[in-house]
C-alpha cells in the first residue's frame, strides 16, 4: 500500500510540474507550501528538477505565526511588509511558481476579530503578484494536499484516503494517461470560449434564490479557459482542477442581489450565507450568516474591493461537482459550479491593453452562486436573451 501512496503523489507531482506550471529547462521554480505539505513540496521538488529546473526553493508558511500576529501584534504588524520579502516577490518575474493549498485547520483563526483578520494583507506585495499576471511573465499553478485537518472539515473525521480519491478524481489523477486527459479536457473548455465569443455578449443576467443580478460585459475581453500563456508563448494551467470558463466584466456595469450558493474559505474563516447588494456596480451591502465582518475588513481594505473581476460559468459536468462534496477550499469549490469574484480583473482575457473597464484591486476573492436553481443567460445589444445554463445544464452547442 505505502508503495501504491508514494506512486500516486510521484503522479501528482509530476502533474503539477508538466501540466500544471508546464516548468521549463533551466527555470528557477518557486515553490510555496504550508508546513503540513511537506511530502508534497519535496516531490515537487523532485519533479521540478526531473523537468529540467536549474534550482528550486521551497518556502514554508505556519498559519499558527499568523494567528500569534492577528491575535497579539501590534495594528501596523498586520500591513507590515519587508524589503526582502518584496525583493524574493519580485523575483518571481520569469520563473515558475507551484502554491499548495488544502488548509490543515480550517477554522484556526474563527475566534479572532474578524476585522483584523480582514485587515491582515500585505497590498504591496499583492500588488506586486497582480503586476506579473499583467506582464505575463511567469507560468504558475495551485494544486491541493490532502491532509487531516482538512478531510475532517470535508468528511467530520480525518479520512484522509477518501480525500486523496476526490482529489484523484477531481484532478483526473484517475485516468490511465493524465496528461492527455487534461489536454482533452482543456480543448473542451476552450471550445466553450469559443462559441460564447462568437455570441458577442453585452451582458449577463443571473436569476436564483436570492440572486437577481445584472452585469456588463466588455466588448475586449474573451471568454477563455484556464489555459493561460506567458509572454513567451509557455502554457500553463493556474487552477488544477478547472472546470471553468471565465472573462473579466465591465466593472462600472453591474446591478442587483447576489446569494452565495456554498461556504466560502477566506482568511482562514469559513464564510457561510453570504448575500451581496450592488448598486451602480459597487457592493454596497454585505450580511452572512457567519464572517460577514471577515468580508467587510476586505472590502474596506481597498477602494476598489467592491467592484467585480471576474466572471466564470461551470455546468453539471463538473468532476468537482460531480463529487457532491463541500471542499472549504475555494480552489476546489469555485469548480464545482458558477463563481462571480470582486476584486481585480484577470488581464490575461484581452488581446491587447485592458482599458478602463477591467477592475484594479490587491485582492481577488471568488465565492460560488451556482448550482441547479441558478439560470445564467446572456443578453446581447440589442436586448435579445439567450440561455446559457439551466438547471446546471450547459444550453449552447459543444
Amino acid at each position: 500500500m505505502a508503495a501504491d501512496v508514494d506512486e500516486r503523489l510521484t503522479r501528482y507531482a509530476e502533474l503539477a510540474v508538466r501540466v500544471g506550471a508546464n516548468v521549463q529547462q533551466g527555470q528557477i521554480v518557486f515553490v510555496s507550501s504550508q508546513i503540513e505539505h511537506v511530502p508534497l513540496a519535496r516531490a515537487i521538488t523532485r519533479q521540478a528538477y526531473a523537468a529540467g529546473a536549474r534550482y528550486v526553493d521551497v518556502s514554508y508558511r505556519d498559519q499558527h505565526v499568523r494567528k500569534a500576529m492577528i491575535e497579539l501584534g501590534p495594528d501596523e504588524a498586520l500591513t507590515h511588509e519587508p524589503g526582502w520579502l518584496k525583493t524574493l516577490a519580485e523575483s518571481n518575474a520569469d520563473q515558475a511558481l507551484i502554491a499548495t493549498t488544502g488548509d490543515p485547520e480550517p477554522d484556526l483563526l474563527s475566534d479572532l476579530d474578524g476585522e483584523r483578520v480582514g485587515r491582515a494583507r500585505m497590498k504591496g506585495i499583492a500588488e506586486i503578484y497582480r503586476q506579473q499576471l499583467v506582464d505575463r511573465s511567469s507560468n504558475w499553478t495551485i494544486v491541493a494536499y490532502p491532509n487531516d485537518g482538512w478531510a475532517e472539515k470535508v468528511f467530520g473525521e480525518p479520512d484522509v484516503e477518501r480525500l486523496w480519491q476526490a482529489v484523484a478524481a477531481c484532478t483526473r489523477l484517475d485516468q490511465p494517461d493524465p496528461v492527455t486527459a487534461w489536454r482533452d479536457h482543456m480543448q473542451r473548455l476552450e471550445a466553450r470560449g469559443a462559441v460564447l465569443n462568437e455570441l458577442r455578449l453585452d451582458s449577463l443576467h443571473y436569476r436564483g434564490p436570492g440572486t437577481d443580478f445584472r452585469v456588463g460585459l466588455l466588448p475586449n475581453a474573451r471568454w477563455m479557459s484556464a489555459l493561460f500563456r506567458t509572454r513567451d508563448g509557455i502554457e500553463y494551467v493556474p487552477n488544477m482542477p478547472t472546470e471553468e470558463v471565465f472573462t473579466t466584466p465591465d466593472c462600472r456595469r453591474a446591478e442587483g442581489t447576489i446569494r452565495s450558493s456554498r461556504p466560502l474559505a477566506l482568511n482562514g474563516e469559513v464564510i457561510e450565507g453570504l448575500r451581496l447588494t450592488v448598486s451602480d456596480a459597487k457592493i454596497v451591502d454585505v450580511e452572512a450568516d457567519r464572517g460577514a465582518g471577515i468580508v467587510r475588513a476586505q472590502l474596506e481594505s481597498d477602494e476598489r474591493a467592491r467592484y467585480f473581476g471576474e466572471l466564470a460559468l461551470v455546468d453539471g459536468t463538473s468532476r468537482v461537482g460531480q463529487t457532491n462534496i463541500t471542499f472549504f477550499d475555494t480552489l476546489y469549490d469555485e469548480n464545482a459550479t458558477c463563481h462571480i469574484a470582486y476584486g481585480f480583473g484577470i488581464p490575461e482575457v484581452f488581446d491587447g491593453e485592458p482599458g478602463e473597464g477591467m477592475n484594479v484591486a490587491s485582492l481577488h476573492t471568488d465565492f460560488m452562486v451556482g448550482g441547479p436553481e441558478l439560470e445564467v443567460d446572456g443578453v446581447t445589444k440589442d436586448g435579445t436573451s439567450i440561455p446559457i445554463l439551466r438547471e446546471d445544464t450547459w444550453q449552447l452547442p459543444e
